[in-house]
């Protein structure tokens, strides 16, 4: 039996790629954003579960994840790698014309000679560098890429050129990210006007798909709102706002749950836990869940967290162990051994919500669900 599970639930995730959809003009393709994987919720499990409901184009960070991904795809598929390519992996996506980012001359260079070794085309999206600083070809590398472009296009495929905006989530980020809009699209005009005219044109990430639908282009890369939660909480009053809903369109897909492992009584007096941050001022009964900081559930939820047992919310007393959480028990004797816990998700009229566990632990939703240990086994619900 394992120490918990994660549940992936098949109806809110089609609920949630429906309503992204309707969002979006029918001509725009919608890429899978299935990094740190899948935000948490499993890439073995997501990739099968979003190919049951039409979805075939998936973007990762990695050569790793984009083997994955491989390994579970079936059929027509696309996978995208956004960031690191191994050495070891360069060949084999070559081989398995995996699209991928070239962000600068060095990856254009080094996989160009690949790709003359094997014969075989390379599958390439030109990240530009907008203003986000991180990576992208500058302006100043252009007319090199053009010219390597041109010189070698038996070997280069463009299926994309892309960008990725410093914080569309934010308001405070506007005039930042107005600015990268307007470079990108020159810098899209430069290559039209060089005769490089890619497949995909794409810049939005969830945050921008809410804040600037004007620039979806094509294609746009959804990530955290198919899994059924906001970039922020500014980008859901907004969006609540624009359109005059009174619930989230989005349903979470994630549950996680656990269970008692043990239960004790406390005397009045004792501290329970390591050190004395938890004082019993009561007679207390508790119970031990074998899940802690190890797995994915933050030590800053010591004395503040918050799990559902038997349709109940109850509070974690003391500190978070790395493989342990403790539970004020008392108000509930029914309680026993082996009950489900859920520390993510809703039972009876009670939720955890991934939100308000970030809220708690200063952590924003990517990060909460993406620290979830990989080996908890994820099923499809």
């Amino acid at each position: 039996m394992p120490n918990s599970i994660i549940e992936i639930n098949s109806n809110a995730l089609k609920n949630n790629i429906s309503y992204i959809k309707s969002l979006l003009d029918e001509h725009v393709t919608m890429s899978c954003v299935l990094k740190g994987n899948a935000y948490g919720h499993g890439i073995s499990v997501m990739v099968p579960a979003l190919q049951a409901i039409g979805m075939n184009h998936f973007s990762v960070f990695n050569s790793l994840e984009a083997r994955q991904v491989f390994e579970k795809a079936q059929n027509d598929f696309c996978i995208m790698v956004m960031g690191d390519i191994s050495e070891e992996d360069a060949e084999w996506l070559v081989e398995n014309h995996i699209e991928f980012y070239v962000f600068n001359l060095y990856r254009l260079q080094y996989m160009l000679n690949i790709a003359k070794a094997k014969n075989i085309p390379l599958q390439i999206h030109l990240e530009i560098e907008t203003g986000m600083n991180r990576t992208g070809f500058n302006k100043s590398d252009w007319q090199e890429v053009v010219n390597i472009i041109k010189n070698n296009s038996k070997y280069i495929n463009v299926k994309g050129i892309c960008t990725h905006y410093a914080g569309a989530e934010s308001i405070s980020n506007y005039m930042r990210v107005k600015l990268q809009r307007n470079i990108f699209k020159k810098a899209l005009k430069y290559f039209k006007n060089e005769a490089i005219i890619p497949e995909r044109i794409h810049s939005s990430c969830s945050a921008a798909i809410l804040a600037f639908p004007k620039d979806n282009f094509n294609m746009v890369r959804i990530g955290i709102l198919h899994y059924g939660l906001w970039p922020s909480r500014e980008t859901f009053i907004s969006h609540m706002t624009k359109y005059n809903l009174s619930q989230s369109p989005l349903q979470p897909i994630l549950t996680w749950t656990s269970y008692i492992m043990d239960i004790k009584h406390v005397n009045k007096g004792a501290y329970i836990g390591y050190g004395n941050s938890y004082l019993a001022e009561n007679n207390m009964t508790i119970a031990s869940i074998p899940i802690g900081y190890g797995y994915g559930y933050s030590r800053s939820l010591s004395n503040q967290g918050r799990v559902i047992v038997n349709n109940k919310r109850f509070s974690v007393i003391g500190i978070v162990n790395m493989n342990m959480l403790l539970i004020d028990i008392t108000a509930d004797q029914n309680i026993t051994i082996n009950d489900k816990v859920i520390l993510i998700g809703k039972q009876g009229d009670y939720e955890i919500t991934v939100s308000s566990f970030g809220n708690l632990t200063d952590q924003l939703n990517y990060e909460v669900l993406s620290r979830i240990d990989k080996d908890i086994p994820r099923v499809l619900k």
